[in-house]
């Protein structure tokens, strides 16, 4: 990958009806809400490389992004230099709000745990089929869940666009282990940091992506040494904001980097 630049519920009843103070010193509400569209998105083709925490190239990768009729599909993959293939797509509508609609998860190959399809709806209908790489396996889940109204599978680089650099951020994720289970995930701004662009200097807000398992899915994570590590993306604030860095595990693995690249030319 010469020439590429590296820069992916419980409460009670009283307590829910509080308003919540943000770090940033700000009030939320309590509870889910959707996160209103500051920046709406549109039709993009942006090339991604994929590497380990340390910087050794792992797979090229793709977002793609259309957006028709009040609709955008959004679709990042990524192709191993082992065959392994991920492919996350996700349909959301942004009229004020972003509202997941649909979401879609391949990942095959040795370079994950077992191989995964998992798919939702905003209905809460879902589907997950596995395969263990270990005997070759097979599960099968089915089912419904309630989901909040602020699910954001596959959207987590849009939604930091379009939340404050200042305050914590609160949503939820539909998260397959391989069963699913809603969980919390807050966007917590850490600081920021400088960014190069040849000579030219740009300023980086990074947030820190934290999920909250609960304490039953805390509890046999860390009995199961599964205990998912936090994640980190830098956004590039301003008029237009601009996703320049992704660190943490693509969906269930180690710690990758989701950096943005740049063709390299044949000689």
């Amino acid at each position: 990958m010469s020439g590429r630049v590296r820069v992916a519920r419980m409460t009670f009843a009283l307590v829910a009806a509080l308003p919540i103070a943000t770090a940033g010193g700000r009030v939320r509400p309590a509870g889910p809400a959707p996160i209103a569209v500051h920046y709406a998105e549109g039709s993009v083709h942006g090339l991604l490389a994929l590497s380990t925490a340390a910087g050794a190239p792992l797979a090229d990768g793709d977002v793609l992004q259309v957006a028709k009729n009040g609709v955008v599909t959004s679709r990042l993959v990524f192709h191993f230099a082992d065959s392994s293939y991920f492919d996350e797509s996700v349909t959301f509508t942004e009229d004020g709000v972003f509202a997941m609609q649909d979401y879609h998860l391949v990942q095959r190959g040795p370079a994950f745990a077992r191989d995964l399809d998992a798919s939702l709806s905003r209905s809460g209908k879902y589907l997950v089929t596995t395969k263990s790489h270990k005997d070759g396996s097979e599960r099968r889940y089915a089912g419904t869940l309630s989901l909040p109204s602020d699910v954001y599978d596959g959207m987590v680089m849009i939604i930091a666009k379009n939340i404050s650099p200042r305050d914590t951020t609160t949503i939820h994720i539909v998260a397959f282990t391989p069963a699913p289970h809603v969980i919390k995930l807050e966007l917590a701004p850490s600081g920021s940091q400088r960014v190069l662009l040849g000579q030219y200097v740009e300023t980086a807000v990074r947030f820190e992506v934290k999920p909250e398992l609960g304490f039953w899915l805390h509890l046999g994570a860390n009995l199961t040494g599964q205990l998912p590590p936090d994640s980190k993306v830098w956004i590039i604030p301003g008029d237009a904001p601009a996703f320049v860095w992704f660190e943490g595990p693509l969906y269930t693995g180690p710690v990758w980097r989701i950096a943005l690249a740049s063709p390299a030319w044949p000689q």
